[in-house]
C-alpha cells in the first residue's frame, strides 16, 4: 500500500470517529432540549393543576359560606318580627300592672300575654338570665350601692326586660345593678 492510500485510510477512520462524535453530540442536543421542553411541560402542567385545586377549594368555600348562610337566615328569620311584637308584651305588662282592671280583663290580658310569650318562645326568642349583671345581656341604666342583701354586681332592679334570639341579643335588659 503506498503511503497515499494508507493517508486516506487514516483520514476516512478519523472522519468516521468525527461523524461518530458529532452523531452523539446532537442526540445529546436532542434529547436534551426535548427533556427541557418536557420539564416545562411538567411545570405548566403542575402550575395548572395548582390552579384548578385553588379554584375548586374556593368553590367549595363559596358553596360552605352560602349553606352557612341560609342555615342563619332560617335561624334569625323571625328577628325583626319578635323585636315589634316586644314592646307590645311590654305595654300588656304595664297593662296588667294597673289598678282597678276586672277579673274578665285582667284575664283576657294575661291570655294574650301568654299566647305573645308562647309564640316568642317557639321561635326560639327567651327572656335574658337576671342572675347577675352581664354588659352583653343588661344595660346599666342606674347604680345603687353594693349592700349585704345586693352584692357587688348584682341586678337590684329591672325597667324592661330583655330578649335574645337563641345567642343573638335582640333587647338588652334596662336594669339597676349594685355597685
Amino acid at each position: 500500500m503506498s503511503e497515499e492510500t494508507k493517508e486516506e485510510i487514516k483520514n476516512e477512520k478519523v472522519d468516521e470517529e468525527v461523524t461518530e462524535e458529532l452523531t452523539e453530540e446532537a442526540l445529546e442536543d436532542i434529547v436534551e432540549e426535548e427533556i427541557n421542553e418536557l420539564d416545562e411541560a411538567q411545570k405548566l402542567a403542575t402550575e395548572w393543576e395548582n390552579k384548578f385545586l385553588r379554584v375548586s377549594a374556593e368553590m367549595q368555600n363559596v358553596q360552605r359560606r352560602g349553606n352557612e348562610e341560609r342555615l342563619q337566615l332560617v335561624k334569625y328569620r323571625s328577628q325583626d318580627l319578635a323585636k315589634k311584637i316586644l314592646s307590645s308584651l311590654d305595654n300588656l305588662e304595664r297593662a296588667l300592672a294597673v289598678e282597678g282592671l276586672t277579673d274578665d280583663v285582667k284575664k283576657g290580658l294575661e291570655m294574650v300575654q301568654e299566647s305573645l310569650i308562647s309564640a316568642l318562645k317557639e321561635e326560639g326568642v327567651e327572656e335574658v338570665s337576671y342572675e347577675s349583671f352581664d354588659h352583653n345581656l343588661h344595660m346599666a341604666v342606674q347604680t345603687v350601692p353594693a349592700d349585704d342583701e345586693h352584692p357587688a354586681d348584682s341586678i337590684v332592679q329591672v325597667f324592661q326586660k330583655g330578649y335574645q334570639l337563641h345567642e343573638r341579643l335582640l333587647r338588652p335588659a334596662m336594669v339597676v345593678v349594685a355597685q
